[in-house]
């Protein structure tokens, strides 16, 4: 008798939840002639008119054939022999670090003290590197002038426009927890 007592509980959860499913699955079947009511009537609706494109106009070509103007989009004779300014080392070895762009390295502390600091720099692979002034990181030949507690400072070199270099200050700062 006691094993008729557990099925019957069972069985008129199993009933009622199929009685309920079948109840919400015929709400769904009412009909969907409103729906297509409405589609139709928004199809009907006239659009609001399209814009006419506008006029192109045509503009006049110049040739700068006159020697004593000189072509915009040409480097001038100035530029072009400009050998002045900070040019990165081509025959140096590159560190490790210049593999990486700077914004994906992390300085993560500092160990010594003075002249001897050294930096922690983390990669974008979790490889901590010690890095001391003078050395190079960041893919735009960047030299650490300075490390302080809590900042690497470098000068990086990028490219002016113009065929030249020019230098650019830059700095890591530490991670913060």
């Amino acid at each position: 008798m006691s094993v008729m007592t557990a099925i019957k509980p069972a069985r008129l959860m199993k009933l009622s939840l199929l009685i309920a499913t079948a109840l919400v699955l015929g709400g769904c079947t009412r009909g969907m002639s409103d729906l297509r009511d409405w589609v139709a009537q928004e199809k009907a609706k006239r659009g609001a008119p399209i814009p006419a494109l506008p006029v192109i106009k045509t503009f006049e070509t110049f040739t700068y054939s006159d020697q004593e103007k000189r072509d915009p989009f040409s480097p001038s004779a100035d530029e072009l022999n400009q050998n002045t300014g900070p040019r990165p080392d081509a025959g140096r070895v590159r560190e490790p670090l210049e593999a990486f762009s700077l914004d994906s390295l992390r300085m993560v502390g500092t160990i010594g003290a003075g002249a001897k600091t050294e930096a922690l720099v983390k990669d974008p692979g979790g490889v901590i590197h010690r890095v001391h002034v003078s050395e190079y990181m960041g893919q735009n030949y960047g030299r650490v002038t300075a490390i302080d507690g809590d900042r690497i400072e470098l000068v990086e070199l990028v490219s002016n426009g113009n065929g030249g270099w020019m230098e650019r200050p830059a700095s890591i700062a530490l991670e913060a927890n």
